[in-house]
């Protein structure tokens, strides 16, 4: 057990060089990277599709789709005119840095100046492994429940933005969106909390706010 242990602090150790290693590459080439987790379902695609509608005009944005296995959400960014690359972990639950740095290998990075990494839909393995961006943010919805900040604690203490999606849908399935405001603001007082109905382009303003992408 103990060999095991030591491996897995190894592992750990030599991601986080990795990341850094790709935090080192993307500030070389100008480029501010947002990894954004999230469970499947809560609306992380949609959220990526709405700020690129918005800021198209005045930022070159990229975008990494990150899943176990397909295209699909590769599929919309392309259609949306996001310049994107498809990142399947084939078994995995989460991206890794050596992965994100394979896939900024595939991405013309000069030509870009806000990257998203859409990482596996997942509120617990993605905890664990940084992958050298500049924030993190972790996306749920209220059709996932009041709880799922207290289900996740490590996921949400990390994070600098949880977004609340779908908050339309509030009332209809009788979720509370304050509830998990206030699970993440005792959690993580330093964090923000943004409001988004991302399908209708709702919050958005304010999280391309928060997150500070049209102040540089």
């Amino acid at each position: 057990m103990h060999d095991i242990n030591l491996e897995d602090g190894d592992i750990l150790a030599k991601q986080k060089e990795l990341a850094e290693k790709n935090r080192d590459k993307l500030s070389l080439h100008g480029v501010r990277a947002i990894n954004v987790m999230g469970a499947i379902g809560s609306g992380k695609t949609a959220l990526i599709e709405a700020i690129h509608d918005k800021i198209k005009e005045e930022v070159r944005m990229g975008a990494v789709a990150g899943d176990v296995a397909g295209t699909d959400d590769y599929e919309r960014f392309e259609r949306a005119g996001i310049t994107a690359y498809n990142l399947n972990t084939h078994s995995d639950c989460h991206l890794d840095a050596h992965l994100v740095d394979h896939s900024l290998e595939n991405m013309p990075l000069d030509e870009l100046d806000l990257l998203f990494v859409e990482n596996v839909g997942n509120l617990v393995c993605p905890a664990d492994f940084p992958l050298g961006t500049d924030k993190e943010i972790v996306v749920i919805s209220v059709t996932e429940g009041e709880d799922m900040v207290r289900k996740h604690p490590k996921i949400f203490s990390q994070s600098d933005i949880v977004v609340i999606n779908k908050v339309d849908l509030s009332d209809a399935i009788g979720v509370n969106p304050e509830k998990p405001r206030s699970d993440y603001e005792e959690i993580n007082p330093n964090g923000k909390v943004i409001f988004t109905a991302a399908t209708k382009g709702e919050g958005i303003d304010e999280l391309i706010s928060a997150l500070d992408i049209l102040e540089n």
